[in-house]
């Protein structure tokens, strides 16, 4: 089962990233992990730029990856109460694609944040902007990092037990879910 993540932070040092690098090891036999394609040099989405019918060549890598994914997870902070800008971007433009990559694609969402809501209100949005997209979005387990700075140790790895058996659970459950989907 190919995964694709999509990390909603540029930062490399971030705590989502963090969590993406995290995954393999939680993750039940046979679930395979690839980082989407860099999304942080796409312009600002404008219906000018791809008038003529072309899109730019990396937002066509963007969304041929998630094509060729089982499924996708987003795993990303949450910039004042909502999605962050560069990834509502990314979002925008494969979504303007003929074959938008988002539609029937199973989707599970994460989030980790140095609050202690843990990103509760991007992920609501990013449910809501799924919605309209036709993905099939995991409910639950949820995953909310909160207090992210406290469950990372100063290499960058997740250490704290309670978190890990949360995004075992999900990823388990995603699994079973992705299998359905495809069925």
């Amino acid at each position: 089962m190919n995964i694709v993540t999509i990390c909603g932070s540029l930062r490399k040092a971030s705590y989502n990233h963090m969590l993406v690098r995290a995954l393999p090891a939680l993750a039940p036999a046979g679930m395979k992990f690839q980082e989407s394609p860099a999304y942080d040099h796409f312009p600002l989405y404008n219906a000018d730029l791809h008038a003529d019918g072309k899109f730019p060549t990396l937002v066509t890598a963007f969304a041929d990856a998630i094509r060729a994914a089982d499924g996708v997870i987003f795993v990303s902070p949450e910039y004042n109460y909502t999605i962050p800008g560069a990834l509502k971007n990314a979002v925008d433009w494969v979504s303007r694609l003929k074959d938008q990559p988002f539609k029937e694609k199973p989707v599970a969402i994460q989030s980790a944040t140095q609050g202690p809501l843990g990103g509760g209100r991007m992920q609501y949005h990013m449910r809501t902007m799924l919605v309209f997209l036709g993905a099939f979005t995991f409910n639950t387990p949820e995953i909310f990092v909160g207090l992210a700075q406290n469950k990372f140790d100063d290499k960058g790895e997740l250490k704290d037990e309670t978190t890990k058996d949360f995004v075992k659970k999900q990823l388990e459950g995603f699994a079973k879910f992705v299998e359905r989907v495809k069925a």
